[in-house]
């Protein structure tokens, strides 16, 4: 073992933990959610599944009207506003699928075995999507797609109709460097020592992937099932409202939601565990 992996971890101290000590803590995370029974991990994954839903609800809501802003502006407000998701994750405690890429770190070092890095992947991704899915069926039904006259609701169409149409290369490598930042964000709030800290570390790195137009698959399960809510659902008051139609969205099917989910999952996993849990494990914990 490395010099760096044998140093303990200064928990008297109020300063924030340095990057070694962040890997050891990062290491210690991941077994103990691996530990974690099936119903703690499921639960746990419905309420960060709701958590990044909330996110995503603040997000559209805001951006709604904002197209009189410049396009980069409008951006950074949405980022900015999405950033309570991941707020929530880990400050209130759950459990995310994206930022549990992690746990590769845990994995890498012999804490948990591969079977249960999948186990605890698995079942969280299972609780994210019931939570994802739920929430966006609970604000359907709350009628929020008819507020502002309907713009609300043509706001949600607007992007999950766009992220229906994602080309499948493009969609990877936006969802790889989208988890690149989530996990970094995660990363730094294992040397937070205070709530105060922790949201300092969230919110610039969150802020940048929505900013930039990266793609987060457990968002998406809130912004194209809502999308698609409206678009079959909708009643023809909201349509008469925003003066559109659902032949004016051909591009949002289910089949265009599924494969962006798919693929988005699959590059969020590369670019958290490989990009920057493997790699910040090499650099502090490999064995020598």
């Amino acid at each position: 073992m490395t010099e760096t992996a044998k140093r303990p971890l200064r928990i008297g101290s109020i300063d924030a933990l340095l990057p070694p000590e962040m890997a050891l803590a990062c290491e210690a995370a991941g077994a103990t959610k691996a530990a974690r029974d099936e119903i703690g991990l499921i639960v746990l994954g419905l309420l960060a599944g709701a958590f990044i839903a909330f996110g995503a609800v603040f997000m559209t809501v805001v951006t709604t009207g904002s197209g009189e802003l410049p396009w980069g502006v409008s951006r950074l407000l949405a980022g900015l506003v999405f950033s309570l998701g991941l707020i929530l994750v880990i400050v209130g405690g759950a459990e995310l699928f994206t930022g549990d890429s992690l746990m590769i770190v845990a994995c890498a070092s012999q804490r948990i075995t591969l079977r249960s890095l999948l186990r605890a992947w698995f079942l969280v991704y299972v609780g994210n999507i019931v939570g994802a899915i739920g929430t966006a069926a609970l604000v359907f039904l709350s009628g929020q797609h008819g507020l502002s006259g309907g713009a609300v609701g043509k706001t949600a169409l607007t992007i999950a109709s766009a992220k229906a149409v994602l080309p499948t290369v493009e969609l990877f490598f936006l969802a790889v460097l989208c988890n690149v930042l989530v996990c970094l964000a995660v990363w730094m709030s294992f040397g937070a020592r205070s709530v105060a800290d922790k949201v300092l570390v969230i919110v610039p790195p969150i802020t940048a992937f929505v900013a930039a137009g990266f793609e987060h698959s457990i968002a998406n399960l809130y912004f194209l099932p809502y999308g698609l809510a409206i678009k079959a659902w909708a009643g023809a008051e909201f349509w008469a409202a925003i003066g559109q139609s659902t032949a004016d969205y051909p591009a949002l099917t289910a089949g265009g939601a599924f494969h962006n989910i798919v693929v988005s999952t699959l590059g969020n996993l590369v670019g958290g565990s490989l990009m920057v849990g493997a790699v910040y494990w090499f650099v502090y914990l490999r064995r020598a």
